[in-house]
C-alpha cells in the first residue's frame, strides 16, 4: 500500500537494483555469457561484459555479437536468466537494515532499474527485499538511465517528490541529476570510484550507511 504525499514535501528515495542494493553481476554475467555458449558465438570476457551492465540487455549484446544474433541472444538469456538469478545473488550487507531504519524514518523507497518490470518484482521479492519497498519500477518500453523516465515513473508511483538517487553507475548519477535529485554512488557495485567520481556523484560512498546521517527521521 502506497503512502501518498504532497510532492511540495519530498520523501522518495530511489535506488538501483543490481550493484546497488544486491551483489547480482555474477549471476547476471553468467547468464549473458551462456548465450553465447548456447548459440554457438564466441564469448566476450567478464571484464567487457562487467564494464557494460546498466544498458539494456539488447545494446549490451550489440556490442559483441552481428545484429542479426542479438535477438536470439536476448531471448535465450531471458529463458536462463529467470531460472538462474538466485544462486549467487544476494543483499550487500547492511542494505536490508538501511533500507528498514529509513522505512520507518518515514521515507517513500522504490527501486528504479532497467531490468523490466516483472523480473524486478521476481527478484527483490526472491531477495527479500519487498516489504521494505514501497514501489519497484522497471523499464518498460520507456528510455533507460541516464534519462529520467523510470525516475520520475518510480516517484508518481509513490506520489511524492524525489531526495536522492542511489547507484553505482554514472547512468544512474546522470538519471538521478536528470531528474533533478542529489546523487548517492556505492563503490561496490559496477563501475569503478573513478568513473563514478567523474560522473560527480553528491556522494560518494563504500556503503550505504552515510544515508542514515543525511535523512534524519520525518516523523
Amino acid at each position: 500500500m502506497h503512502v501518498r504525499v504532497s510532492a511540495s514535501d519530498p520523501r522518495g528515495i530511489l535506488f538501483d537494483l543490481d550493484g546497488t542494493l544486491v551483489d547480482s553481476l555474477p549471476d547476471i554475467i553468467d547468464s549473458f555469457l551462456h548465450s553465447f555458449t548456447h548459440l554457438g558465438l564466441q564469448s566476450p570476457s567478464h571484464a567487457e561484459v562487467r564494464a557494460l551492465i546498466g544498458h539494456p540487455l539488447d545494446a549490451m549484446y550489440a556490442r559483441f555479437a552481428p545484429a542479426d544474433r542479438v535477438d536470439a541472444l536476448c531471448v535465450t538469456y531471458r529463458e536462463h536468466y529467470p531460472r538462474n538469478f538466485h544462486r549467487r545473488s544476494r543483499p550487500f550487507a547492511g542494505v536490508t537494515e538501511v533500507l528498514q531504519v529509513l522505512r520507518e524514518r518515514g521515507y517513500l523507497l522504490s527501486v528504479a532499474t532497467t531490468k523490466r518490470s516483472d523480473m524486478a518484482h521476481r527478484f527483490v521479492e526472491a531477495m527479500g527485499l519487498s516489504p521494505l519497498l514501497h514501489h519497484v519500477q522497471g523499464t518498460d518500453g520507456f528510455p533507460h538511465k541516464p534519462a529520467p523516465d523510470v525516475i520520475h515513473r518510480a516517484l508518481a508511483a509513490l506520489g511524492t517528490g524525489g531526495l536522492w538517487m542511489v547507484g553505482d553507475t554514472s547512468l544512474d548519477l546522470g538519471a538521478g541529476r536528470a531528474a533533478g535529485l542529489r546523487t548517492y554512488a556505492v563503490t561496490w557495485g559496477t563501475h569503478s570510484v573513478e568513473e563514478l567520481t567523474a560522473a560527480g556523484p553528491d556522494e560518494l560512498q563504500p556503503n550505504l550507511l552515510r544515508l542514515l546521517e543525511l535523512l534524519p527521521p520525518l516523523r
